[in-house]
């Protein structure tokens, strides 16, 4: 159920990124549910390597360049989801940035619903 549910906050996360983003482009619902877990996949396996072989600049940069890397994973996974595309790295940074800040109203909204029960 929880694995369900986080894939439909992903989507839904996804929709409304490419909604607001233009450079971010997904065309189908469909698109959006396989980019979610192409992204997940990424995020899962990929990102730790590159977080560990460019920790040396990740300190220097103060976690900043960990946007870098995550811009990188979310534009590799549009070259695997067919209908999921960005144009140019910066739209994919913008994405990224708005992704979290979705990311961070959910997580705190759950909180909330948490503590109320």
């Amino acid at each position: 159920m929880h694995f369900i549910l986080s894939l439909l906050l992903s989507t839904l996360s996804l929709l409304l990124t490419a909604y607001l983003i233009p450079g971010f482009v997904i065309t189908n619902v469909f698109s959006a549910i396989i980019a979610a877990l192409v992204i997940g996949f990424f995020n899962a396996t990929l990102r730790p390597i590159l977080l560990l072989i460019t920790l040396p600049i990740n300190f220097l940069t103060l976690g900043l360049f960990s946007i870098i890397i995550n811009a990188f994973t979310l534009w590799l996974a549009s070259l695997f989801v067919p209908g999921f595309h960005i144009e140019g790295m910066m739209a994919a940074i913008i994405a990224v940035i708005v992704l979290s800040l979705i990311s961070l109203g959910i997580h705190l909204f759950q909180l909330m619903l948490t503590r109320t029960n």
